[in-house]
C-alpha cells in the first residue's frame, strides 16, 4: 500500500519545517524502540499503509520475516485502545493483529503482519461472493461475542454530531452552499428520522469502519480486520451497511439487498436478532446507510480542507449517490433527495 498522504497539520505535514522535525524525531524514536524490542538494529523499515489519521504504519523486515510497527503520536492517538481491543477481538476468533510489543507512553506498537492484500484490490465480480461471505462471518462473530463493556454509546448526540459534518464541511466549506430556513428544517427532520431509526435497533459491538480498506485477504482466518480502535456500542446494521454500501466500491443494488437479507438470516440463527422482519431490517439498513454516508461526505471534505488530503473527494459522488438512491425510495426523504440531486451532486 502507499505511504500516508501528507496532512496540512504541522504535526504531520512533511512539507513544513516543524513537521519535518516532528516526523524525523518520531522516526528516530521508533527506530530506537524497535532496536530495543528486537535486540538488534538489523532491520529495514518501509511504509506499510495509508491512513486518514495521525497514525503511521511501517513494515519491519528482519531475517526473512515481517512485522508491522504502528506510530501513533500520543497527543493525537490512543494506541492502547487499539491494543486492548485487538486482544479482545482475537479472544473471540476475529483475525486482528497480534500485539508483540507496546509502549503506550511513546505511542508505539509492534504487530503481526496481516499482509498487503487489501480487500479493495481483491474484490471483483468473481471474488465478491466468497470474500463477503468471510467478512459477514467475521461480522457475525463481532456482533455475537464482541466486547461491549466499556465501549462508548452510539447515542443521539453522537449520531447528530456526525451528520452535522455534512452541512459544515461539504455544503458550507467545500461548496459554499448556505441553507435557508426551509432547507435547515428539512435537514433537521431528516436527521431526526435517521436517529430514531438507529436508536430503535438492537445494540451490538460496532467496529465503525468495517469496509474494504480495513479488511485484508489472508490465507487463514480470512479476513484480517484492522482500524477497529473507534469501536462503539450501537445499531446492528451500521457495520453491515459500511461493508455492503462501501464508500470505495459499489455493487448492483439487487446484490446488496440479497447480501443484507442473507445476513439477517445469519444474525437470526446466531441469536444476534430475534423476530425482525425483512421489511424492518431493510429499512434499518437503508436509513443507517444514509446517516453514515452523510457523515462520510462531510469527513471527505474535511480531510481535504483541514488535513490536505484531497484524494478522498473522489469518493464523494459515489457516497452521495447512495444517499440519493435511498432517499428516493422513502417519501419522507423526497425533498432531501431533490435537494441533493439538484444542488449538490452536480457540484462535487
Amino acid at each position: 500500500m502507499d505511504p500516508p498522504p501528507p496532512s496540512s497539520s504541522p504535526e504531520s505535514d512533511p512539507g513544513s519545517a516543524s513537521a519535518g522535525i516532528f516526523v524525523s524525531e518520531r522516526y528516530e524514536m521508533l527506530q530506537q524502540w524497535l532496536a530495543d524490542v528486537l535486540a538488534t538494529d538489523s532491520f529495514e523499515l518501509t511504509p506499510a499503509s495509508s491512513d486518514a489519521s495521525f497514525r503511521r504504519y511501517w513494515r519491519v523486515a528482519r531475517e526473512g520475516t515481517t512485522l508491522i510497527a504502528m506510530d501513533a503520536p500520543p497527543a493525537h492517538e490512543d494506541c492502547g485502545r487499539f491494543a486492548d481491543l485487538s486482544r479482545r477481538f482475537r479472544a473471540i476468533g476475529v483475525n486482528t493483529p497480534e500485539i508483540h510489543a507496546e509502549n503506550r507512553e511513546q505511542g508505539f506498537l509492534l504487530l503481526s503482519d496481516l499482509g498487503n492484500r487489501v480487500y479493495l484490490g481483491e474484490l471483483d465480480a468473481d471474488t465478491a461472493a466468497r470474500l463477503y461471505a468471510d467478512a459477514l462471518d467475521a461480522l457475525a462473530a463481532i456482533q455475537a461475542g464482541g466486547p461491549v463493556e466499556g465501549l462508548p454509546l452510539y447515542d443521539a448526540p453522537f449520531l447528530q454530531r456526525e451528520m452535522a459534518l455534512f452541512g459544515e464541511w461539504l455544503l458550507g466549506r467545500h461548496l459554499g452552499i448556505a441553507l435557508d430556513a426551509g432547507e435547515r428544517a428539512m435537514f433537521d427532520r431528516a436527521h431526526a428520522s435517521l436517529i430514531e431509526s438507529a436508536l430503535e435497533q438492537p445494540r451490538v459491538c460496532v467496529h465503525r469502519d468495517y469496509h474494504s480498506r480495513n479488511l485484508m485477504l489472508t490465507e487463514s482466518a480470512n479476513p484480517g480486520v484492522l482500524d477497529f480502535q473507534d469501536a462503539v456500542l450501537g445499531p446492528v446494521t451500521y457495520d453491515l451497511v459500511s461493508l455492503l454500501r462501501d464508500c470505495y466500491v459499489a455493487w448492483p443494488e439487487e446484490r446488496v439487498r440479497d447480501w443484507a437479507l442473507g445476513y439477517l438470516d445469519k444474525a437470526t440463527r446466531s441469536g444476534i436478532l430475534r423476530n425482525v422482519s425483512a421489511e424492518t431490517f431493510l429499512r434499518w439498513f437503508d436509513l443507517m446507510g444514509m446517516q453514515r454516508h452523510l457523515k462520510a461526505c462531510g469527513i471527505f471534505a474535511r480531510l481535504n480542507h483541514r488535513d490536505g488530503k484531497p484524494h478522498y473527494l473522489g469518493d464523494v459522488p459515489r457516497t452521495l449517490g447512495y444517499i440519493i438512491g435511498v432517499a428516493e425510495r422513502y417519501p419522507e426523504f423526497g425533498d432531501l433527495a431533490d435537494f441533493l440531486r439538484s444542488r449538490v451532486l452536480p457540484r462535487v
